[in-house]
Formats: structure tokens, sequence, C-alpha cells
């Protein structure tokens, strides 16, 4: 590939289209100038110029590669086609005539760099795939078609590989502790995901290692180039399990030219001064994400609406003012027959409280003035708060949750021990009761604003911004409560749900995709795709995976690797936990011996993971701790409920055993930890179940 008889010509052309690159850039600057010449003028004028600076400041993010390659391959059309060749590129470039130089991935004309194949070329005669290093072509590999098809053809799994050159050196890259585009390598099966159409759900399920999160990730950026309007003012929602796999994937969609994008993991969805951190045990997890807490909520809101227990007298000058029991429980049955939310419902049940009061009065009183003299009287606002309160979701879900009398009474459908479960005592600190919410709780104090409605002025903590596209990874962990919150969110009921069910290991573990398809929106029947060619993990990592699948998830195939080379896993027998922490020191500092080692992964069950960081760090070596720390240090300890949708050049498994017995879904649990790798493996510990065979079988040979 490196003596090409074409790669000088084709590194003149990359030259000069970064030349183009560089002169756009400063015709933008130039502009800007152009528009900060004269302040001041009208609002209008001055509305004008911030909107001509937002698009020429976004037309400049866009044309920043940063050590991206510009462009990584060219198609050449038949002479029926007529279009001749093109250049196909991370963005579109222009020469001075404003004629094509680079066109956009993700422009039509692209689409047969991805999906011609031997026997549909899509109308080519040739595919050239660019190999890069920066502004330096290192490698051309070329595919023909038709007479001058070669016979060679590589296949894997059924489909046929797309520039393999490529796409092999591009899977033996280091990792970076940032997930990487594949722009430059998208294989048809991953291109027909991308462009599948913008209307309703598409659910991708893919294996570890078929690339589902950056082909998700890909559609994203396609469908804003595709459908700029409207997506561009209804926006584009990419959602995460948790904040380290945010910024695990935080860097792919500006790398594609698109930085507007909102990345959220669920807590960031609901308003008000909400922090939510860690997870319920189980069995409280798996009530709070339950269709039942629906009815559950409606009931505690219901039962804040009830009357006086006594007749209220209050004085009024000289006057005393009566509101009897039953007048008071009047006032709030018709306040439950209005439409309106339980909030709004409030002016309702003062304005009637006041009536009232003048009502019983024999004097010539005016509901003003007795309204103005009393409302801030403390038996009235007393009388009311109980009557109707105003109640924000945190209050609503922090009183329920802490009195097991109001769980009683709203959680009728739930027996004693589920609600025993969602009983937490509240915490005071001096007059102060507080609350550390969990991801689990979000949903709940969700449904409760959407019931609540808002706090007097308060809309903005109410309202639930909508988007036109959302795009939902790892989802097959999510709960009913969680999919009904998703859906809420979604303007127009389009949606692509990424996830592998051998990877469902939380309290809501789904057995198949049509489980999240109940509770996702149905205006059109839902698609969806397979994955089933994997092109990040080696072959024989892979099949020390495909050992426990079945155990995981008996009715699931593993994805077939590309990659059939690659270092044998090394198994490290420990019995105590002295053995189990000396074998992952040993292990972490052959690591950081290896020259270009990349990235590595520490995976520990949760119980070991403090014993774990304090031996590395009494060893002297220098670690991260996920998620604090992301994936920056060379060697980071990632507890196994955090390693989800992650990718590292090497993963130390810690105690597998121990992995399989404290997580509910031990082998899927395990499963993913022995999916992370792109190069290296070394499981620690007693090698459970289905291992077993595998372990001793390889240190026999």
């Amino acid at each position: 590939m490196s003596d090409h008889p074409e790669l000088a010509a084709e590194q003149a052309f990359l030259e000069h289209a970064l030349r183009r690159l560089e002169e756009t850039k400063q015709e933008a600057i130039q502009l800007q100038t152009i528009v900060e010449v004269g302040q001041g003028g009208t609002n209008q004028a001055r509305w004008e110029r911030e909107v001509i600076h937002e698009n020429i400041a976004n037309r400049l993010n866009g044309l920043e590669l940063g050590q991206r390659s510009l462009c990584f391959g060219r198609i050449d059309q038949d002479e029926d086609s007529g279009a001749g060749s093109f250049h196909i590129g991370r963005i579109a470039i222009a020469d001075a005539d404003n004629e094509p130089l680079i066109v956009d991935w993700r422009a039509p004309v692209a689409e047969p760099f991805y999906r011609a194949t031997g026997s549909d070329p899509l109308g080519l005669v040739r595919r050239r795939h660019f190999i890069s290093r920066g502004e330096t072509l290192i490698g051309l590999e070329d595919e023909f078609f038709g007479d001058a098809r070669g016979s060679e053809v590589v296949r894997v799994n059924g489909q046929e590989l797309r520039g393999e050159g490529a796409l092999v050196a591009a899977l033996k890259t280091s990792r970076t502790g940032r997930l990487g585009d594949i722009v430059g390598t998208i294989q048809a099966e991953q291109d027909e995901i991308i462009r599948a159409p913008l209307p309703g759900v598409l659910v991708v399920q893919g294996g570890p290692g078929t690339g589902k999160t950056v082909v998700a990730l890909h559609r994203a950026a396609y469908l804003l180039y595709t459908h700029r309007f409207p997506l561009d003012g209804q926006g584009l929602l990419v959602v995460g399990p948790n904040r380290l796999f945010l910024g695990y994937i935080e860097q792919v969609l500006p790398s594609l030219g698109e930085a507007g994008v909102h990345m959220r993991v669920l807590a960031d969805l609901i308003g008000g001064a909400v922090r939510a951190r860690g997870t319920d045990p189980i069995d409280t997890a798996r009530i709070k994400g339950d269709l039942r807490m629906v009815n559950v909520l409606r009931r505690a809101v219901r039962d804040r609406q009830r009357p006086l227990r006594h007749d209220l007298r209050v004085g009024y000058g000289s006057r005393v003012l009566r509101l009897t029991v039953n007048q008071s429980a009047d006032i709030v049955e018709q306040a439950r027959h209005r439409a309106s939310l339980h909030n709004a419902n409030r002016k309702f049940v003062e304005g009637r409280f006041f009536e009232t009061l003048v009502d019983n009065h024999p004097d010539e009183l005016t509901v003003a003035e007795v309204r103005d003299a009393l409302r801030r009287d403390p038996a009235v606002r007393e009388a009311l708060d109980w009557m109707w309160p105003s109640l924000t979701p945190a209050q609503l879900v922090h009183d329920l949750f802490g009195s097991r009398a109001l769980l009683r009474s709203a959680g009728r459908r739930l027996d004693g021990a589920e609600q025993e479960a969602l009983f937490r005592p509240r915490e005071e600190v001096g007059r102060l009761t507080y609350r550390i919410w969990t991801a689990d709780d979000v949903p709940v104090l969700d449904e409760a604003n959407e019931i609540l409605g808002p706090v007097g002025k308060r809309i903005e903590d109410h309202e639930v911004r909508t988007y036109g596209h959302i795009v939902v990874d790892e989802a097959q962990d999510l709960s009913p409560m969680q999919l009904r919150m998703l859906t809420r969110r979604s303007l127009t009921g389009s949606m692509t749900i990424v996830g592998d069910i051998a990877q469902s290991t939380g309290a809501w573990a789904h057995q198949s995709w049509d489980e999240l398809l109940e509770h996702l929106p149905d205006r059109r029947p839902g698609q969806s795709r397979e994955l089933t060619v994997g092109y990040r993990i080696p072959g024989p990592l892979m099949e020390v995976a495909a050992r426990v699948l079945p155990l995981a998830a008996p009715d699931l195939k593993p994805p077939v690797s590309v990659r059939g080379d690659g270092e044998r896993p090394v198994f490290v027998p420990a019995d105590s936990d002295d053995q189990v922490l000396a074998a992952t020191v040993e292990a972490v500092r052959q690591e950081l011996k290896l020259e270009e080692a990349g990235n590595a992964a520490v995976i520990v069950p949760a119980s070991l993971a403090d014993s774990v960081e304090r031996t590395l760090d009494e060893a002297g070596l220098d670690v991260g701790r996920a998620p604090q720390d992301s994936l920056d240090s060379p060697v980071t300890i990632v507890p196994v409920g955090l390693v989800k949708g992650l990718e590292v050049d090497s993963s130390i498994i810690v105690a597998p055993d121990r992995i399989v017995a404290e997580n509910p879904q031990g082998y899927r649990s395990l499963y993913v930890a022995l999916t992370r790798s792109t190069q290296r493996m070394t499981v620690v510990g007693q090698a459970d179940g289905a291992l077993s065979h595998m372990a001793l079988r390889l240190s026999d040979t």
C-alpha cells in the first residue's frame, strides 16, 4: 500500500484540499471582522449581528479538524453514471470556483463508498481507502468492481469488508480514553443503520465490539446533516447510562462537525435543584421502575388533598369567620374534578376558601378585603396547606418515601415488603431535612412533576424539553418508568435505541427488545436491526467471552470477530484476597512496562474496589479511579457496574467469581467485563464456571 503508484498524486491533492480548508477558515474570520465594524444600531441590527456571529462560530468549529484526517477515500464511477470521481471526507471542501474537492461523508453521492458490493457496485468501478497519519498519507488500498474486480473478497459472517487494510489499521490503534469516530471505515451493515429513515423507533441490537455506540453517534450526525431542518430547531438528544460514559463519547460528534447535540444522563432532564448519584438496592430499584409507581404517585397527591380535621375559626377585626369541615371537603372535591394539574388548582381552592368564609358571615364583606387581610394569617395558611399544599416533586416524593403511613395509603397496590423497600428515613441537619436522590428516583420525580405542575410562576422547573430525535445508548437496562420519561421528551416519536440484551445487568434486565418497545412511542411500527460482526475484540478474547454468553443470554449468538489474531488471554489463579491483590499489583506492573501500552482498565467487583485502589497506591503505582478520573490515566480502576460501553487497550479482570456472585445478573456482568479490551486481557482470581475449562485449556497449551 505504501508504494502505490498514485500515492504522491493523492498526497498532492490532499495538500491542495487542506490549503483550501485554511482559506475557507480565513474567509469566515474576515466575514466576522466585517460584521464587527460599526457597533450600535437598532435592536434588530444587533440581533442580526449576533445571529451572524453564531453562524460564523459554528462554521469555524465545523472546519476545525485537529489531528483528524480530512479525507479518507475516493470513489470512481463507471461511464454510464457519468459523474466521474469524488473524494470522500469528514467535511465538504470546495475550490475557489465553488466546485467540490471533498464531499461530506453524509452526502447522498458518498453512499456507494459504504454500500457498494461485488454483486451490487452501485455504479462504482473503484473504491479507494486512504490510510493516513494526520495530514500525511501512508498508504492507499483499492477495491475494484465489474470487469476489473479481483477474485479475492474478504467476508466475515456473510458481510464483505470494506477497506480491510484501513479497517485493521484503525482497530489496532491504541485507545486514548475517549471514543473515536469510524467515519473512514464504516461497514455496510453499520451504514444501513446510520442512514435509516428518521421517523419512528429504530432498535439496534449489537454485541460487544460491533460498534453500536459509535454507529448511533454517526447516525445522529447523519440525521442532523440530512434533516437540518427541522432538527436544528427541535434539537437532538443523546442519553447515556452515566457521566463516565458521556465523557468517554463526548468527542465523537464534534469530530464529525456537530457540536450542538445535547448529551445527558436521565438526571439532567428534570428541572429544579435535583442531584442524583448512585443507585438503590435491587429490590427498591425494581419497584421505582415499575409502572405501578404512576398510581402510587397519583394516590400520594390525592392523599395531600384533604378536608380540615376541625372547623376553622379565624378573627377578622371584631368578627369571627368560620369554615366547617364539611365545607372544606366540598371545596376539595370541587377542585379534584377540575382538569387542571394539582398546583394550578391551589388558586381555585384559595378562592373558594375565602368565598366560603365571607358567605358564612351575615355582615356585608368583600372577598378581596378578607383575602388581603387574612392570606398571611398563620391559621389560614396552615389550613390551606393542609387542604391543598403547593408541592414540588422533591417535596412530594421526599414526604412519601419518608413516611410508612403515607406509603401504606398511596401504595395500596404494593405488598408490605414493597412498601418497606421504598421507605427511607428522612435525614436531618439542624432544622433542615434533605435527601440525596439516586438514579432510580429520577423517573419517579419526573412523573411527580407531570402530575403536580409548576409551583406558582416557576414554570421553568416544570417544563419538559422535547427533542426531534433521541438516541439512547445502553438502553437494555432501562425500566418502564425510565422509558416513559424518555417518551415524554420525544416530540415526534423518532428515536434510536441501542444496546445488547446480553449486557442487560440492572434491576430491569430485559430478555427481549419487545419488552422495551411496549413503553416507547408507537406512532409508527418499531424497526429492528442487528450488528453481527465484531470489529473491536480480537478473536482469542472473544472466544473467552463466548464461553460465558450461553449462561448470560442463551438465545443470543456472539458476534463474529474480524480480528482472528491477537494475544491470548492470561489467567492468573488466586484463592485468597491477599493473593488476588498481589496478583493484581503484578499485572498492573507488567502492563506499565509495555511500550505503547495504551490505556488499561482494572475491572473489579464493587466489594474490592477500595482494597485494590489502596493496594496499588501502597505499591507506588499511580492509577486513576472511575468515575472521577474518567479513563485519562494509563491505568484506571473501574467498578464492573460502570464499565459497560467502554473500550480499552488492556483489561485486568479481578475476581470474576465475585463479579458473578455480587451482581443480580452475574454472568451478564462478567460477559461485559470480558468484552472491553481491544488488545490484551488478564483474569486474576478464580475463573468461575464457564471460564474454568477455558483457563485450564489455555494453561495446558
